[in-house]
């Protein structure tokens, strides 16, 4: 095989791996932000909010810890848009690529039949 396509066949295993991590992050934070959103429901249903410092509950501000879980929710969505960003352009690079290398085995191919034609021609 060309060592042309074995580097594609390498580069496009390479952004598969990419592409796995970035959902596996992805994951985490989609995870994490449903947790948030549970966490604020409850916090609209209660009269006190808590929150665990170390190994205690210690009573706290409701619209100051609702504020904070808001925060943290736009920061882990703005991540989670990031991450789907870059898995697109990885996902477009990997279709790309493995179009090329397809259409260079093709080629490589149709090149052989033909040479093997062209000897049966030139042995009869």
């Amino acid at each position: 095989m060309d060592n042309i396509i074995q580097e594609k066949i390498n580069q496009i295993q390479l952004l598969q791996q990419n592409m796995q991590n970035f959902a596996m992050q992805r994951q985490q934070f989609q995870v994490q932000q449903t947790e948030l959103e549970s966490a604020l429901a409850e916090i609209d249903k209660t009269a006190q909010t808590y929150r665990i410092i170390g190994s205690i509950m210690v009573l706290t501000d409701k619209e100051q810890l609702k504020k904070e879980l808001d925060e943290k929710k736009q920061m882990l969505t703005v991540r989670i848009n990031s991450i789907e960003k870059q898995e697109a352009k990885i996902r477009e690079k990997a279709e790309s690529l493995q179009k090329d290398v397809l259409a260079e085995l093709e080629n490589k191919n149709t090149d052989n039949s033909n040479k093997e034609k062209k000897n049966k021609r030139q042995d009869n």
